[in-house]
């Protein structure tokens, strides 16, 4: 198994606590300052950290507890990156909501700053099993917006100026970060997820990509990533098809981008989402290379109803058909609230759901 330190995983967020939240508001109010804001948050962390070793689980990370999305708060601190203000728009009901703010690349992208240090430096404080960093996949800056998003002032080609920058960036954290002592890092990417549903490839097609083409793209621009990856640290990217309180954005099996997923990106673990039928079957798993792990996504973080244990062995079976059983593992398909807001499932229901995954590995994998 490629270094994951158990074969029960989780993707990293968990709901926040009510006064986690309220001191958030707080802080947007201008009532409270960013060190106290702060203080809450080491509280809360202290707290899932404590929970997570309690229900059994060997990778452990800080709930994402200071982040607003799993994305934009690690990206918009990378420089040349710039954040669209969110704006209200109409669903096709009547009904507004809020859109994800966009992300534009204004400038040359570099490391300015150290991003997640001090925040994996007071996970690792708390526990003594194997801290998890969880940043948004790469090819988030080029995905939503395409080449429009990217100043073509600093980039007139992407290849290779803007990828390279982009990975040089992303080494220059990962390096911080194992100097720290980090030795497991989890990439998470929707948009390889996304070109496995006909509407987001057309939409990719309409911005000028080809979304036949953008798979493998994504693969090399991830490897170069990988490239400067310091020694002795676990790669993994995680697949998500949308979270955002539990309702989900693209569907599709995994068949279009499997390969390029698969046998060329040179990461050592994906978490592949599994919850329903929308992701399809597990045959796109044949492409697998010897030597990495797939962590499959059984349990769904969406409804609060709980999976049954026979269920989950015969879909660990079904997927052995394609993929040794030796290199597979299991997890929930997603985060818990990959957004500050939560998935629609009660605190209880977030224990029960780790506490099958960490039961039924052990019956499965020994």
């Amino acid at each position: 198994m490629a270094n994951l330190p158990s074969r029960a995983d989780h993707v990293g967020s968990f709901l926040r606590p009510k006064y986690l939240l309220e001191a958030r508001e707080k802080k947007a109010k201008g009532e409270m300052s960013a060190a106290e804001l702060r203080k809450v948050e080491d509280k809360a962390i202290a707290e899932i950290v404590k929970f997570q070793e309690d229900v059994g689980l060997q990778a452990i990370t800080d709930g994402e507890f200071r982040r607003t999305y799993f994305h934009i708060d690690f990206l918009e601190q990378i420089g040349g990156v710039k954040t669209d203000i969110p704006v209200m728009v109409k669903r096709p009901d009547g009904t507004e909501e809020l859109a994800p703010p966009v992300m534009r690349v204004v400038g040359k992208v570099k490391h300015v700053k150290d991003i997640q240090l001090a925040d994996f430096q007071y996970l690792k404080s708390q526990t003594k099993r194997t801290p998890k960093v969880c940043i948004p996949s790469p090819t988030m800056l080029h995905f939503r917006g395409g080449r429009a998003g990217i100043s073509k002032e600093h980039y007139p080609e992407l290849e290779p100026e803007f990828y390279e920058d982009v990975a040089k960036a992303y080494g220059d954290e990962l390096q911080s970060l194992a100097k720290a002592g980090l030795t497991y890092v989890q990439m998470d990417d929707t948009n390889l997820a996304y070109l496995c549903d006909d509407k987001m490839r057309a939409a990719a097609k309409a911005r000028g990509d080809d979304p036949n083409e953008l798979p493998h793209r994504y693969a090399k621009f991830i490897n170069r990533v990988v490239a400067r990856k310091p020694a002795g640290m676990t790669l993994a990217v995680h697949l998500c098809r949308g979270n955002f309180q539990s309702t989900w954005a693209a569907q599709g099996g995994y068949e279009p981008v499997a390969e390029a997923l698969l046998s060329e990106m040179n990461v050592d673990a994906y978490f592949l989402e599994y919850d329903d039928a929308r992701s399809g079957d597990f045959k796109p798993l044949r492409f697998l290379p010897k030597g990495k792990t797939v962590v499959l996504g059984l349990v769904t973080t969406k409804l609060g109803e709980l999976e049954k244990k026979d269920d989950l062995k015969r879909r660990i079976d079904e997927a052995a058909k394609y993929a040794p059983l030796d290199q597979l593992a299991l997890s929930p398909q997603c985060g818990f609230s990959s957004t500050v807001h939560g998935n629609k499932i009660a605190v209880e229901a977030q224990r029960a759901k780790l506490r099958l995954v960490i039961e039924t590995a052990q019956e499965v994998w020994g």
